[in-house]
């Protein structure tokens, strides 16, 4: 995807293979802040109106992202643990009620659920090692299961869940369906339809391309309707805008969850960003990040000593590659590596390597060249 290498002009010295943990923006989402800033430095708030019709715009970006049935199922919040915070903290429970996990999550997908223990809710955490695992998620569940929530991809095993699988059972079974979807939205092609998920959420700094402090949050009309609405403000109101109006009722869209001024200067880079991957089209996005995983993988594989510690099962990942070296300080290789460049992460007791589309193999040869020689 040669053609999209002028959108990101990364410094030279540079192996950016970290878009699973902040990804850098494209040029038409830093000319957009740019604008953005030169606009309210002379002529402050005159132009609010059009800063509305972005925050329009995103809504139904995002939801063409992730074929949404309606805009009105999309609300932006601050980020993913906000919006796990919304539904955990939204739902009436009782004594005896149980939360579906794994045993990979990241905290946002745990902590909030443990959280909960004091009002007598367990939190099941399902181990992602056996030959089913969906099947066994579903094992976990019974009469008093209100909720499963897992991760569409693991952030540090990489490892992809057949959502649609689970979405599927739990609609038959009446649980409620949540998915953090922060290493899928901007990689690989995402369906809330398809999954039959009831809340779906994503920070915009990943795979999205976008700044920190703005994301997705989507809530199915029977999902919505299950929370209690905690923060209140101007903007969670149906008849927003009506400063004087005495009365006032909760939004009946997923705005009810959005109680003040939005994050404009966040909402104006990442409508540029999620504009290009649409552009590109998600389903060449997704070919080109397996292609370009798929490769680091056989890569790694050749080298003497080194294991794969992420899933490699076709349709079993995303955009994530974890290694290992059996008898080597992996924490003092990944500190080398950021050193000399090729900018990754420590996770899962490896080293992570996450590239994205635009990604070119001379990068990936490059930084596979700094590993070799670490070896």
């Amino acid at each position: 995807m040669s053609q999209w290498s002028h959108e990101f002009p990364l410094d030279e010295s540079l192996c950016y293979l970290n878009h699973a943990a902040v990804a850098p923006w494209p040029m038409r989402a830093t000319r957009a802040v740019e604008h953005f800033a030169q606009e309210n430095s002379r002529l402050g708030a005159t132009h609010y109106p059009s800063w509305v019709k972005t925050e329009t715009r995103l809504r139904k970006l995002l939801a063409e992202l992730i074929n949404a049935p309606s805009v009105q199922d999309i609300a932006l919040l601050k980020n993913t643990s906000e919006a796990l915070s919304v539904v955990a903290y939204g739902l009436s429970w009782q004594a005896g009620d149980n939360v579906v996990i794994t045993d990979q999550e990241f905290p946002s997908n745990r902590i909030v659920w443990e959280s909960l223990q004091d009002q007598g809710v367990e939190v099941r955490a399902v181990a992602l090692t056996g030959e089913n695992p969906e099947a066994d998620l579903q094992a976990a569940c019974d009469e008093r299961t209100r909720i499963m929530s897992v991760s569409s991809v693991q952030y540090a095993s990489g490892f992809k869940l057949a959502l649609a699988t689970l979405g599927e059972f739990c609609q038959q079974q009446a649980i409620l369906f949540c998915v953090d979807a922060i290493q899928s939205l901007g990689a690989l092609e995402f369906d809330v339809q398809e999954i039959q998920a009831d809340f779906v959420m994503a920070d915009g700094h990943k795979w999205l391309l976008g700044p920190e402090g703005l994301a997705v949050f989507y809530s199915s009309p029977n999902g919505r309707d299950q929370l209690k609405v905690l923060q209140y403000g101007w903007h969670m109101v149906e008849h927003m805008g009506d400063y004087t109006r005495d009365d006032w009722s909760i939004a009946k869209s997923a705005r009810r969850f959005e109680c003040g001024s939005p994050n404009m200067l966040g909402t104006h880079a990442l409508v540029a960003s999620v504009e290009l991957l649409l552009e590109v089209e998600m389903h060449r996005v997704e070919a080109q990040l397996l292609h370009n995983v798929d490769y680091l993988q056989r890569a790694l594989a050749a080298l003497p000593g080194v294991k794969l510690l992420s899933e490699t099962r076709e349709g079993r990942y995303g955009g994530i590659v974890t290694f290992d070296v059996p008898g080597k300080d992996t924490e003092a290789m990944y500190a080398k590596l950021n050193e000399q460049g090729v900018i990754c992460a420590h996770r899962g007791g490896g080293i992570r390597l996450s590239p994205h589309f635009y990604t070119p193999q001379s990068i990936l040869d490059k930084a596979m060249a700094y590993i070799e020689g670490l070896l």
